[in-house]
């Protein structure tokens, strides 16, 4: 059997994995002391921040409350971090929350009544709200209302409670899971793409110089090549590799005591683990390359298909290890070149169109 996962498929076989994109339950300090505090700290989504810059700085002249936005993409790419630096921007309070955390209409209430004037509420997997709330979340956003009912049947009472003005924004890792209803409630969707190797290497050196960490140039990419285009992936290596620099070495974080660690921790130098480096051999060594379904792919390796959907296949699609198609996954050339296994060219080609 796979590993146990989350009812909706949202599950991560790596979870306390190095490279598990999802932020691990002991890490939200470590993290909170990275983050960004302003739009001039952030580093990449370049032209996102460029349009946030221009809808806060109009926001804040004309003096009425910034729009809602919804941020879209794979975790650990900086939506929670993006909410932090819109509150601070903006002056504002930011208060977090999840979408499985509002179970009912009681903690969503609770929530909205503890807003002030010009806050921020963030929710994260928003898509995971169930359809009885996405109802009365609809009035908050639109008119800064909250409509509740006391009392059961025919003597239920209808009450309508004003609520201060204040900005939403929702992140998701599933764009096509959202109600068309509520897309349209945002002012705008933005998504979040993978960082590149420099973007990341700049992260690495600045979460180096608040931890007060020894590290030079070409150890910070090496970190950041292996960190799947994931910011939260390049801090949670950084601290890895920083214990073995401290431990077998004089603290000092240089490309050999980078590679030596990641190589240990079996994150290859694509930032490829165990389990991506066997979906990989699973298509080509058992089904010829494929194409495969992913429900087949699943079961060889006895993991769930929420877990490769949501967690595997977007690095390696990105990364272009293999592709889709209408009949199932294939392992391009990059992925036989990768695991060092033979390929035929002639016959890679003719499934790939």
């Amino acid at each position: 059997m796979g590993r146990k996962k989350h009812e909706d498929g949202d599950g991560d076989a790596r979870e306390g994995s190095e490279i598990s994109p999802r932020e691990n339950l002991n890490e939200s300090g470590y993290l909170n002391a990275l983050r960004p505090t302003c739009f001039d700290e952030y580093v990449g989504q370049t032209e996102i921040i460029s349009n946030l810059k221009v809808s806060v700085a109009a926001a804040k002249k004309g003096g009425w409350v910034l729009d809602h936005f919804l941020f879209a993409g794979p975790p650990g790419l900086g939506k929670t971090t993006l909410a932090h630096v819109i509150a601070n921007e903006m002056n504002a309070k930011v208060h977090i929350t999840s979408g499985p955390a509002i179970d009912h209409k009681g903690v969503l209430a609770s929530m909205l009544t503890d807003l002030q004037e010009g806050d921020v509420l963030f929710i994260d997997e928003i898509h995971r709200l169930s359809p009885v709330i996405e109802e009365v979340i609809y009035s908050a956003m639109e008119d800064f209302r909250f409509d509740f009912f006391i009392g059961e049947g025919p003597h239920a009472k209808a009450i309508n409670m004003a609520l201060p003005r204040f900005t939403l924004l929702g992140a998701t890792t599933r764009m096509g899971s959202l109600s068309s209803p509520m897309l349209d409630r945002f002012g705008f969707h933005w998504q979040l793409r993978y960082y590149d190797e420099d973007e990341l290497t700049i992260i690495v050196e600045r979460s180096a110089g608040i931890l007060n960490l020894r590290i030079d140039l070409a150890g910070a990419k090496e970190i950041a090549r292996r960190s799947r285009g994931t910011p939260r992936i390049a801090n949670r290596l950084l601290r890895r590799v920083r214990d073995f620099a401290e431990v077998e070495g004089d603290g000092n974080i240089n490309r050999e005591i980078a590679d030596s660690a990641l190589e240990r921790l079996m994150v290859d130098q694509c930032g490829l683990d165990r389990l991506d480096r066997n979906y990989l051999n699973v298509i080509i060594e058992r089904f010829d390359g494929g194409p495969v379904g992913v429900e087949a792919i699943a079961a060889s390796l006895s993991e769930e298909r929420g877990t490769l959907e949501e967690v595997v296949e977007p690095f390696l699609l990105q990364a272009g290890f293999i592709t889709r198609s209408p009949r199932g996954r294939i392992a391009t050339a990059q992925a036989y070149e990768h695991l060092g296994i033979p390929l035929n060219q002639a016959a890679l080609q003719t499934k790939l169109y």
